[in-house]
């Protein structure tokens, strides 16, 4: 299998989130083009924080796709504030639900869907988290903070209460680092 050939690409549509890029192009060996839609973002990053009580700290907020709330992790888009992934989650944790955390691990990235998508979302495990900073929402934040046993975490993830595509891989990715029993 070969790269596809790119011979042009064109930025369709600026916005604050993502821009959508149009892209001609070429299957290798062939003479066969076509144009390909994707959407140009800034990488993400998703937490799963755990207190010190080994409840999982979630966040409710409105999703505009779905025109629904949703219970998710923490997360947000790596900003030009942030000198890395780490940092981003670190400063995302902060400031969607105040808890900070001395112990972090990397759980690796995934790309959201790489059929439309030209970013990663890098996930983190924060462990022993305890509230000890001000929350600081964006202007279009409004967000519910959300205590979890990871039991009930889990299961709420099962039933499809949590329903967050990169939420759900960051819980597999959880899964495999803890070796947690399910």
């Amino acid at each position: 299998m070969k790269l596809w050939k790119t011979l042009s690409t064109e930025t369709i549509c600026k916005t604050r989130v993502f821009n959508v890029l149009k892209r001609k192009m070429q299957i290798p060996d062939e003479d066969v083009t076509a144009d390909f839609f994707t959407l140009e973002a800034p990488d993400w990053v998703n937490v799963i924080a755990i207190t010190q009580d080994h409840h999982v700290i979630l966040v409710k907020q409105y999703r505009h796709g779905i025109h629904e709330i949703s219970l998710e992790i923490p997360g947000g888009v790596i900003g030009e504030q942030a000198s890395s992934p780490m940092e981003a989650a670190m400063m995302e944790l902060q400031e969607e639900t105040g808890y900070s955390s001395t112990k972090w691990t990397s759980l690796g990235s995934v790309t959201s869907n790489p059929a439309l998508f030209t970013n990663r979302c890098h996930l983190f495990l924060a462990e022993g988290c305890i509230a000890d900073k001000n929350i600081q929402l964006d202007e279009h934040e409004r967000i519910e903070t959300v205590l979890m046993p990871i039991p009930d975490f889990l299961n709420a993830v099962k039933s499809g209460e949590i329903h967050h595509a990169l939420v759900v891989s960051a819980v597999s990715r959880y899964l495999l680092h803890t070796n947690y029993n399910v």
